[in-house]
């Protein structure tokens, strides 16, 4: 898929996904500004794709503030002449159970993954606007957004409002032809590595050299970074225009639409409902079938 002259911010991007998509949009041509708060891992991805034929550089710099998204703007403006596309993807992790989490720890987690999202798609909206040729958002959410997720609170709570922003600007920015979606990753990083079920999988492969189970590439949807990858691509490019505002999740062999939020069931009364009749109706009623929560535990065959 070519991308040639196409400029591409992706924050986060020293290490793990953030890397590979940033690697896999200069291998498909594009120009690409490196974010990190590590100096020495953007500058490692910098050099890898410039050894590799590709155009490249870097932003050493936390995001969420606004002074951090406009460095990212106008560095892809100074550099390469323009801005096509922003990936939001950096993040972190402050995970603990309701009781034990603090304000810190909510903040930390927020500031990152949901202003800085904020702050780097209007950045660059207002850049995309001025030029006058359109671009695509691309909005990394994650699995916990969609489903929630025991001890992540903040990063459940920051990834569900990436996809509502997603939808929102899709709505926004249509007029400016700059489409925004949101992506639910599932790969091997260093946080599905902390689930049991995954984590000896994961460490016997990068052992080995082997490849992942068909049961975990196909059944769980998770694979390499790379296999992600792909998907920013496609939503970077040409053959992705039209599509916006949807929720898309990719992993191992699988590739899914999201559902958005809606009714599941209605029921009505004349006058409004009481607290007794809903009591009296909801298990025959709307509450018949109530919707799961929480991301399902993973299915591993047995030996």
């Amino acid at each position: 898929m070519d991308l040639s002259g196409e400029v591409a911010v992706v924050t986060g991007s020293g290490r793990g996904l953030g890397r590979a998509y940033a690697e896999a949009l200069a291998a498909s041509g594009a120009a690409v500004v490196v974010n990190d708060v590590d100096a020495s891992a953007a500058e490692q991805v910098v050099s890898a794709i410039r050894a590799a034929g590709g155009r490249a550089a870097s932003v050493v710099a936390p995001v969420g503030g606004a002074e951090v998204a406009d460095r990212l703007v106008s560095t892809a403006v100074e550099e390469f002449g323009r801005l096509d596309v922003m990936v939001t993807n950096a993040g972190i992790l402050r995970d603990r159970v309701l009781w034990k989490m603090t304000d810190e720890d909510f903040d930390a987690v927020v500031d990152v993954h949901l202003r800085g999202t904020f702050t780097c798609a209007r950045a660059a909206a207002v850049r995309m606007r001025e030029q006058g040729t359109g671009g695509r958002l691309v909005l990394i959410s994650s699995p916990a957004g969609q489903r929630g997720n025991f001890g992540q609170t903040n990063y459940a709570a920051a990834k569900a409002g990436i996809v509502a922003m997603a939808r929102t600007w899709a709505m926004e920015l249509a007029r400016a032809d700059i489409a925004v979606n949101a992506v639910v990753p599932v790969a091997a990083t260093e946080m599905t590595r902390t689930i049991p079920a995954f984590g000896p999988v994961i460490a016997e492969s990068e052992r080995t050299g082997a490849p992942f189970p068909d049961w975990l590439r196909r059944d769980e949807g998770l694979g390499t970074v790379e296999d992600v990858a792909s998907l920013i691509v496609f939503l970077a490019s040409a053959e992705a225009k039209g599509i916006t505002g949807q929720a898309i999740g990719i992993g191992g062999d699988r590739l899914a639409l999201w559902a958005h939020p809606r009714e599941k069931a209605t029921a009505y009364a004349d006058g409004g409902w009481s607290a007794d009749a809903i009591a009296a109706s909801w298990h025959g009623g709307v509450g018949a079938e109530p919707e799961t929560y929480g991301i399902p535990a993973p299915k591993v065959p047995e030996a």
